[in-house]
């Protein structure tokens, strides 16, 4: 019996768990307290345990196992019951939970490239009416939390600037284009073949 040293080893001790599930279940009559060697029943079960476990090393059934090597996460945390639907949150990138000061505050940092995917003023308008609605509403709220200090956002200050960008959009576009145009039409016949897309 290898003893305590061994009992720090994580893949020794996953497979001293896996063995043991795999044993039979304790019979409804007493096992006896020593076998015929002299040895009480529990370190002969320990003993078969540690065997099987060698001998799985042996045959590198713990090799390359998924996140062998790597730390446990968390490990720096105390306790928290709620920690799976952190696990959860973090995992599949849930937005949008929690008091609407902080989803408002985040939803601000994001609303200039929302609105640069809109494609038109009224579409533009829509969220704009949406966000400053949500702000008021969330402003009037008596349900506690952290106060909303997310400011509303001027209507047509923001269209101005919507068409500002979509200007300077399809002009670095234009720009782009007539430049891709321009290296193409100095390329040689034979590079043009090869750049056409097959």
């Amino acid at each position: 019996m290898t003893g305590k040293k061994d009992r720090s080893d994580a893949r020794l001790n996953v497979a001293r768990y896996q063995i043991e599930r795999m044993l039979p279940p304790a019979q409804v009559t007493p096992e006896p307290e020593q076998n015929t060697a002299g040895q009480s029943m529990m370190e002969a079960r320990a003993q078969y345990v540690e065997m099987a476990i060698q001998q799985a090393i042996r045959r590198g059934e713990f090799d390359n196992l998924p996140g062998a090597g790597k730390p446990l996460t968390n490990l720096d945390r105390g306790y928290d019951p709620d920690w799976w639907i952190r696990q959860k949150i973090e995992s599949e990138k849930i937005t949008g939970l929690g008091p609407p000061a902080l989803t408002l505050r985040t939803e601000n940092v994001k609303l200039d490239a929302r609105l640069d995917g809109a494609q038109s003023e009224a579409a533009v308008m829509e969220i704009l009416n949406d966000f400053n609605g949500r702000v008021v509403a969330a402003r009037r709220q008596l349900q506690g939390g952290p106060p909303v200090v997310t400011p509303t956002r001027d209507v047509d200050e923001q269209l101005t600037l919507w068409r500002e960008r979509r200007a300077a959009r399809s002009e670095a576009a234009r720009q782009q284009r007539e430049q891709q145009a321009a290296a193409f039409a100095a390329m040689t016949w034979r590079e043009r073949r090869r750049a056409r897309p097959r």
